[in-house]
Formats: C-alpha cells, sequence, structure tokens
C-alpha cells in the first residue's frame, strides 16, 4: 500500500511539472516559444541585470542641474536646469591603483606585438613634478609602491580613462562566459586573439570553449551566446556629466514621497564640512584643502590625515553609498565642455559629445575583420547615408546648436587665443583633494583637454541600467 501511494505521488508530482514546462505561447500570435516544430524562435527566463564588481544602483529621477549656489568665479557656465536621469549604475570608488596596474599588466602580457598599446596607457608619473616643491617621492612610488594600492590613480588622461573602461567592459564579461560554463579560461591569449564582447557577438572571436547554448532552430542544436540570453553586461564608460552631479548629491536622502525640501551644497545633507552628529563630532568629512597653507591640519589632530590623496573608501560615503564624490580626486566625466551647455540640452539624459558611428561593412555588405587589437572596426556615419533622418543626419554633433553657424569651432572660442575650448575640451567634476570649499559642490564643472592630465584627477565607470526604473537586480 505504501509503494502504491508513493507511486502515485510521483505520477501526480511528474504530472504538475509536465504541466509547468509547457511551451509558452506569444501573446499576440499563439505560436510556441522554443521550439523548434514552430520555427524555433527563442524566449528565456530573465532574473535582471546583474550588478557588476564594484558597481552601486542608481534609481533615476529628476532634479536641479547646475549650480545653485554662489558663482563666485563669474563663469556663468552651469544655469540652474530641471532635468531627468535614467536609473544607471556607478562605481562606489574610484578606480584604484591596483585596478590600472592590473589593466596595463594584461596590455602587457596579450599585446606582445604592439608594446605602444601599453605605453600608451601607463599613467603620467611625472605629473606630479612642480617646480618649486619636493614631489619626487609621489613620482617613484605612487602608482606602483602597495602602500598605495588602494588610492585613486591619477595622471590619466581622459582618452586614458575611457580605454580602461573599454577593457573592463570585456573582462567582466569574459568572466561571466566562463562562469556561466559557455568558455575555459584562456591566459594564453595574445595580440587579436583576444576575448572582446562585440567581435564575440559578431562571431569573429571563438575562445576556448566549454560549452555552447541549446538550439530551438531548424537548422542546429546548438549555438553560441547572443544578446538577448542576457549572460553579457552592457558596456562599462565613464558617467555623463548628468549622471555623476545626480549621483554626487544623493537627493534620496533628503526626499519625502516626492518632495526634496532641502537644497543640498556639498554631496551629503547640511552646510557644514565636519560631522555633526556626537560620536565625530567636528571631523573633516572629505579630503580637501581647508585654507592657505593647510592640506592636512595639524600634527595629533589632522583634519583629514592626507596631504595629497587618500584611500578610495576613506571618509565617509553619501546617501547612495559611493565614496569621495568630492574631495580626493576630481573625475573625468563623458561630455565635451561648452560654457553654456546647460542653456541649449535636452532634458532627459542630456550629453555634449555624441560622435554617431555604425560597424565597417565591405562591399558585399559583410562586417570587416576585427583590427589587429581585436576589436570590431567602426566607422562614421555619411550625411548621404541619413538625408531622410530627422533624428540626426551626421556623424559629429559635438558642436550642434552652439556652432552650427560656424565652420569650426575653433572659430567661435578662438581656441588658443582668447580661450582653451575646443571640440576637444572635456569636462571634470568634483573637488578634489587640493581644492577648497567651492569646488566641493557637485554643481561646479570644470574642463581640460583630452589628452591632458593632472595629479589632483581620475575617473570612476557607469554602466547603464537596462529598462529598469526600480531595482530588483542581481550582485555577484
Amino acid at each position: 500500500m505504501k509503494k502504491i501511494f508513493q507511486l502515485l505521488s510521483i505520477t501526480i508530482l511528474a504530472v504538475i511539472l509536465l504541466s509547468s514546462c509547457s511551451k509558452e505561447k506569444s501573446s499576440t500570435t499563439g505560436w510556441k516559444y522554443n521550439d523548434v516544430k514552430w520555427g524555433g524562435f527563442e524566449k528565456h527566463e530573465y532574473k535582471g541585470q546583474e550588478t557588476g564588481p564594484n558597481l552601486v544602483f542608481i534609481q533615476g529621477g529628476t532634479y536641479t542641474m547646475g549650480q545653485v549656489e554662489g558663482d563666485v568665479t563669474y563663469d556663468n557656465n552651469a544655469y540652474p536646469r530641471r532635468v531627468t536621469v535614467s536609473s544607471f549604475y556607478i562605481d562606489e570608488t574610484e578606480v584604484r591603483n591596483i585596478d590600472y596596474r592590473e589593466y596595463c599588466y594584461w596590455l602587457l602580457r596579450v599585446f606582445v606585438d604592439y608594446p605602444e598599446v601599453y605605453e600608451q596607457a601607463l599613467p603620467d608619473t611625472n605629473t606630479w613634478r612642480n617646480k618649486l616643491a619636493f614631489n619626487e617621492p609621489m613620482v617613484m612610488y605612487y602608482f606602483r609602491h602597495p602602500n598605495y594600492n588602494e588610492y585613486p590613480v591619477v595622471g590619466v588622461n581622459w582618452i586614458q580613462a575611457s580605454g580602461y573602461a573599454a577593457w573592463r567592459t570585456d573582462r567582466v564579461n569574459e568572466m561571466l562566459m566562463i562562469r556561466e560554463g559557455f568558455l575555459k579560461p584562456n591566459p594564453d591569449q595574445i595580440n587579436e586573439d583576444n576575448f572582446n564582447s562585440e567581435a564575440y557577438l559578431a562571431g569573429q572571436y571563438e575562445g576556448l570553449v566549454k560549452k555552447k547554448v541549446r538550439s530551438y532552430s531548424t537548422t542546429s542544436k546548438e549555438r553560441r551566446v547572443k544578446l538577448e540570453d542576457g549572460v553579457l553586461l552592457p558596456a562599462y564608460r565613464l558617467p555623463t556629466e548628468a549622471e555623476w552631479e545626480y549621483a554626487a548629491l544623493a537627493q534620496i536622502g533628503d526626499a519625502l514621497f516626492e518632495n526634496v525640501n532641502t537644497r543640498r551644497q556639498y554631496a551629503w545633507a547640511g552646510h557644514s564640512l565636519r560631522k555633526t552628529d556626537t560620536k565625530y563630532r567636528g571631523k573633516i568629512l572629505i579630503n580637501m584643502r581647508r585654507g592657505k597653507g593647510d592640506l592636512m591640519g595639524t600634527a595629533s589632530e589632522l583634519n583629514d590625515a592626507e596631504s595629497r590623496t587618500a584611500e578610495v573608501r576613506a571618509y565617509w560615503p553619501n546617501d547612495y553609498g559611493l565614496y569621495n564624490m568630492a574631495g580626493n580626486v576630481s573625475e573625468w566625466v563623458q561630455d565635451v565642455y561648452r560654457p553654456l551647455s546647460l542653456e541649449d540640452m535636452i532634458d532627459l539624459d542630456p550629453m555634449r559629445g555624441n560622435v554617431f558611428q555604425v560597424p565597417a561593412k565591405d562591399e558585399d555588405g559583410y562586417l570587416l575583420e576585427k583590427d589587429s587589437l581585436g576589436r570590431i572596426v567602426y566607422r562614421d556615419v555619411t550625411l548621404e547615408e541619413n538625408i531622410d533622418r530627422r533624428n540626426y543626419r551626421v556623424a559629429d554633433n559635438i558642436g550642434y546648436i552652439d556652432e552650427e553657424n560656424y565652420e569650426a569651432g575653433a572659430q567661435m572660442y578662438e581656441y588658443g587665443i582668447a580661450s582653451l575650448v575646443n571640440n576637444k575640451a572635456r569636462i571634470y567634476k568634483g573637488g578634489s583633494w587640493i581644492d577648497r570649499a567651492y569646488w566641493q559642490n557637485p554643481g561646479t564643472r570644470r574642463f581640460l583637454d583630452e589628452e591632458q592630465n593632472t595629479p589632483f584627477l581620475g575617473f570612476r565607470c557607469a554602466m547603464v541600467s537596462v529598462g529598469e526604473a526600480k531595482k530588483h537586480s542581481r550582485n555577484f
């Protein structure tokens, strides 16, 4: 009797499982998904976008972008403007020296026939030099000594920072492919034979295959991973100015329903640069210059304990859990600088600097072979192919509106004569260890040529949140 009951229970359970595993149908055509008999169109369960290493989810919303405090420099380049920022991810900390050394090591190990790639990526350690200061120890030790592992990398220009973000995208996605069992670890990648996310999706990289995805196609039972599988993450990149400022303000800490009843001057509530709670009362909140000649305080009771940069998790995080969104180092963002760009930008995810490109194809319509570094080849879009478009026509839109009546941007701002503004001037945000309180306001903005660097300028990465406003993602 007991055996009969067990058999009956197993039978009922099997029926339940079979019914629950029945083919899902399209709600608009009635055709079954994941069924060879119905053509094999696939739809897979997706648990949500994973939170990449070191990233923090930032729920989007509206805020007043720009300078809401006194414009003591009289630049008039950050007028307040109401904008909306979509949800995104941003690094919890600035990119550290050890992170950037990992990047440089990988370049040196993989691109054996192109040593210039490694050389071009190295930070400029001579950026620490000053004609009237003893900074040679920083030149020698800051980037490579283990005592500085947790400190933010500096001496990196905008192009180098963008290159690191692209490399990080591929390393994280390669790790995901290995973790999910599709690839085997391959430390012997050389030159163009390295995992690149776009090259893999385009079928131009194979790697050490461990398994493939089951296919419901009528022609094959297995296939490569596709974008539709949700295995690969979107690209790491520099945050836009609007994203960075929104994350720095962290007004979520002041929000009551839809009301933000306080105006933040810094990346924390209140207008003081010191802690006001009982336990840490009077402690400096950030790594900054307090006044002329005072960059760390008095011995035995130091303001911020560091004469220059500090560890990336030093001090207190803001209400999003982000460290050093004021102080320590200023940070590169995506945008090209314009003095009045806040007047002519749109109000949803604004960013100036778009140069639209598409993958390059041969005369037969096939993608060109990847380049010598293993990357997909892109080209700028042309006016001829976009003549009937309404949203854009040309590739370079950096000077849109701002320069449309000029043949070249240099004519408008008299680059090299009256200003240093051109299409290579990139914005950096936030105050640094060398700055006074004024620059610690998230609304302030400055710029530097994309090929230049300083000892007080670093960066952190960001990533889009694909289709999510409320976050329920998986963590690593």
